[in-house]
């Protein structure tokens, strides 16, 4: 179960990890309310389940009520990549002198947890991954293990943590572990996790959880009466609610190209590239869904992936993008060929590596001699050919 932004941040609360002042409103009334409330400048911030938003125009800055009113009724329609607006959070505006990003997560390879944590925070940990490799600070949990202050304060040091810092980056870090513990979570992460205050004032700086993604096992739901104030009231897409057991980030699209990467930004680009190959090459596909793997995925996970989405029986072919950071090439290949083993590979599938083992990955698929399976150098160029043909597909349902 993904937790929107407002959701995610009633539990780090619970554990006293310091956050803005918010208010959680659904029309603008209840907008102008919260902004005179939480005070001037503030911030209007869509809820949805689903990263980018300020791109796609779901963040707004509010320097009066009148302002926080019109930006409301700007942002409450909307739709961002294919997620409802649910209402918004009016959030106190902070002066950000830094941006750190860290994560609780499970590793589903290793079945033991992972804490990430950069000082380049703020935008994707995939992101930060493929520019700056080497600033991502990672350690494995064993999943009868603790995380303890000696972990936490070495973790916050590694990472750069100014010296006044480390200790309430440590107590951040151990808050975040008993949250993401005690209510059975796959991901806490905080990004950004800012230094705000007065650049001129030492005393006003400190620590703050600016933005937070949760999401929770719905296997362990039994164990927690208190989710039910989580649950989303809409009926689930069947895709989507397959994708969510297991621990996947998929939108439903409606369109004929399938798209898998990892890293909200790299699967946004995806999407934008098939939108634009379709539209040049006059046939009209359109993305068929957002399907996010995430960091580290392994084999099972991308074959898992490529099933859900090859169920939709509108996919006439699959464009496959990964940037190997956190995650590996190899493993996404065997996953591919895994995926196409078990479901005949009728469907064309167009992949795209770059980074971490893309070689080696690329040599598994040539080796695997798959006619259905093609090799692209370029986002461009993939996104274009996996447009080509879902178009052919469609054309030739149509003259039969």
């Amino acid at each position: 179960m993904d937790l929107y932004e407002y959701q995610a941040r009633q539990l780090l609360e619970e554990q006293d990890i310091p956050t803005p002042s918010a208010i959680f409103a659904q029309n603008s009334h209840e907008v102008a309310e919260a902004a005179d409330t939480i005070g001037y400048p503030c911030v209007i911030k869509a809820q949805v389940k689903i990263g980018h938003r300020g791109q796609a125009g779901g963040v707004k800055i509010a320097h009066n009520r009148d302002e926080a009113i019109v930006e409301s009724e700007s942002i409450l329609p909307m739709t961002i990549h294919g997620h409802k607006v649910s209402g918004v959070l009016v959030a106190e505006a902070k002066n950000i002198l830094h941006e750190y990003y860290v994560s609780i997560s499970v590793d589903r390879t290793s079945r033991d947890f992972d804490v990430l944590a950069t000082a380049n925070g703020g935008t994707e940990v995939e992101e930060i991954a493929k520019e700056h490799p080497e600033s991502v600070k990672r350690l494995h949990i064993d999943a009868l293990g603790d995380f303890d202050l000696a972990a936490a304060t070495e973790m916050a040091r590694s990472i750069g943590f100014y010296h006044a810092d480390v200790d309430q980056a440590a107590q951040i870090l151990l808050k975040m572990w008993r949250v993401f513990k005690d209510n059975d979570a796959t991901l806490v992460e905080i990004n950004p996790l800012a230094k705000i205050g007065d650049p001129d004032d030492e005393s006003t700086k400190q620590l703050s959880a600016l933005d937070a993604k949760i999401s929770l096992d719905d296997n362990a739901a039994f164990r927690h009466g208190g989710w039910e104030r989580f649950v989303d009231s809409v009926v689930p897409d069947p895709f989507e609610q397959r994708a969510r057991e297991h621990g996947l980030h998929y939108v439903h699209l409606h369109g004929e190209v399938g798209v898998i990467g990892n890293g909200a930004g790299l699967v946004m680009s995806s999407l934008d590239a098939v939108s634009g190959a379709g539209e040049e090459q006059g046939n009209n596909v359109k993305p068929a869904n957002f399907l996010d793997i995430g960091g580290g995925a392994s084999a099972a996970v991308m074959a898992e992936s490529l099933q859900i989405v090859l169920s939709d029986p509108q996919v006439e072919s699959v464009f496959i993008n990964v940037y190997g950071g956190i995650t590996s090439c190899v493993e996404v290949a065997n996953g591919i060929l895994e995926a196409v083993a078990k479901l005949g590979g009728s469907k064309p599938i167009v992949v795209r590596f770059d980074g971490n083992a893309a070689a080696e990955g690329l040599h598994i698929l040539a080796s695997a001699n798959k006619p259905n399976i093609h090799v692209s150098e370029t986002m461009e160029d993939a996104a274009a050919k996996a447009a080509q043909l879902a178009g052919e597909a469609i054309q030739s349902k149509e003259v039969l």
